[in-house]
């Protein structure tokens, strides 16, 4: 009996560090708490500007990014170098789900509203009016141009996460990309002559801009 009790504890051994190895091995790849409170920590500017972009209000902007923290603290098997997109990503998601942004929505945004949301800016992003004209979109462009242009989803990531059609996704790039590029160009002209008479790469030209100060500043 006692080389079967022997076999069975080496057995019994041998499956334990097994157990462990595989525990140690998921502990390396899949982001736990403290992986999710240090992305938060570090970027903080950039995950609450993520949610003052798409909620342009500051009181649903801090509700959106403290529920974002939140599960994303909660979540399980997410790989580590990943872990900074789900933080994001799980931002998202809660907007959506407090804002519920629809195709053809009316625009949330006032004067009163923007002057409070400009003060809200984190000191890095004051300077930049760009902020202010992505918030003047409608809800829904204004996600749709965050998540496909700044964040880099897909049209069919959108239409998914958006529960639309792509071709709403789609109008709404446009829209968002129009309405952008020509806040922009009269921002910067003296008159106030129709964008059309501007030739399209200076509207891309424009555009860019915008989009690449978002960017830098979003981290």
């Amino acid at each position: 009996m006692l080389p079967r009790i022997e076999f069975i504890l080496v057995a019994t051994e041998k499956e334990l560090q097994v157990t462990q190895s595989v525990n140690d091995l998921r502990s390396t790849e899949y982001a736990i708490r403290s992986d999710f409170c240090r992305i938060y920590v570090e970027q903080m500017n950039s995950l609450y500007l993520l949610s003052l972009l798409l909620t342009a209000d500051p009181q649903e902007a801090e509700q959106c990014f403290l529920s974002g923290f939140e599960d994303s603290v909660s979540s399980t098997y997410v790989f580590k170098e990943s872990a900074h997109l789900w933080a994001r990503r799980s931002i998202i998601l809660n907007a959506i789900r407090l804002l519920r942004p629809r195709p053809n929505g009316e625009t949330k945004s006032d004067k009163g509203r923007l002057l409070l949301l400009n003060r809200s800016l984190p000191a890095a992003a004051q300077p930049y009016p760009n902020y202010a004209r992505i918030v003047r979109l409608n809800s829904f462009e204004r996600f749709i141009f965050v998540m496909s242009i700044l964040e880099e989803y897909t049209v069919h990531e959108c239409s998914i996460l958006m529960g639309c059609l792509r071709r709403d996704v789609i109008d709404a790039r446009i829209a968002a990309i129009y309405g952008l590029g020509s806040r922009a160009i009269a921002a910067e002209t003296e008159s106030k002559r129709d964008v059309n008479s501007f030739c399209r790469s200076e509207l891309r030209k424009s555009l860019a801009m915008t989009a690449q100060t978002c960017r830098e500043v979003l981290g």
